[in-house]
């Protein structure tokens, strides 16, 4: 019975929860009871699929909400959606990223505000908008960070800064709302590729220095994101890496 999932009545707002990483742990979370609100920008086909089929697992159990995350004034609005839809807020997934390069002597003003935009700049003031109900809630802030926010990725100081300024966040954000809140991060490795185009002999170069010697998969990220919302009532402030022993072998 649907009563009888762990994360039942739950309800799980999920920036980003279109496709990949995001997709992934709303289905993960949603198998185990919990209510989604899922955020999209651009994807609103992907957003639209994922929806129906929840649904039709579990009516009215997914609700959808578009939204640029750049836009800091409309971020309060997520969390007035997930009231709407669900009365309550238990988990705020920072999910959503922009990732591409930018070397230095090519950087933009534009590229500056959109990386840190997305990677740091939502997820805070985002936080500070759910606070209040994740007060009332004792929820979990989990914040999709990056392995390259300790090690850096040539050709992307900007991308690498944000995501580092993350990491931080995470741990402050602990700080902050302790005790009623837990603040925890999860730091992919190679689990998706980047899409667009990526030189087959850098991705084996990566994997070679790979502990596991293979790439992860969406399902590993989504496993985490469980951990830190059903098993881990102990545990904020932290960032778990997810990948493969990439931080062990080598950079």
């Amino acid at each position: 019975m649907t009563t009888s999932l762990p994360l039942h009545g739950r309800a799980v707002l999920i920036t980003g929860g279109a496709r990949r990483l995001g997709a992934a742990i709303a289905r993960q979370l949603h198998a185990e009871g919990a209510n989604v609100l899922l955020h999209y920008r651009g994807s609103a086909a992907e957003a639209e699929a994922l929806a129906a089929r929840l649904n039709a697992t579990r009516a009215g159990s997914c609700a959808l909400h578009a939204a640029d995350l750049l836009d800091v004034a409309r971020l309060p609005g997520l969390v007035e959606a997930a009231l709407e839809a669900f009365g309550r807020l238990d988990v705020l997934v920072n999910n959503a990223s922009t990732f591409y390069p930018t070397p230095v002597g090519s950087i933009t003003l534009e590229q500056w505000d959109d990386l840190t935009g997305s990677n740091l700049r939502a997820p805070l003031f985002l936080s500070q908008a759910a606070a209040p109900e994740l007060q009332r809630r004792h929820g979990l802030i989990l914040n999709l960070v990056d392995i390259h926010a300790l090690r850096p990725l040539k050709r992307h100081p900007v991308y690498c800064a944000a995501k580092a300024g993350l990491w931080m966040l995470t741990q402050s954000l602990a700080r902050e709302l302790a005790p009623e809140v837990r603040v925890n991060g999860i730091a992919p490795g190679p689990v998706m590729w980047p899409e667009g185009p990526m030189d087959a002999e850098l991705q084996a170069k990566i994997l070679e220095r790979t502990a596991l010697k293979r790439i992860g998969s969406p399902e590993d990220i989504a496993k985490a994101a469980l951990f830190f919302v059903r098993d881990a009532p102990y545990v904020t402030g932290q960032v778990l890496p997810v990948d493969g022993g990439r931080t062990v072998g080598g950079f």
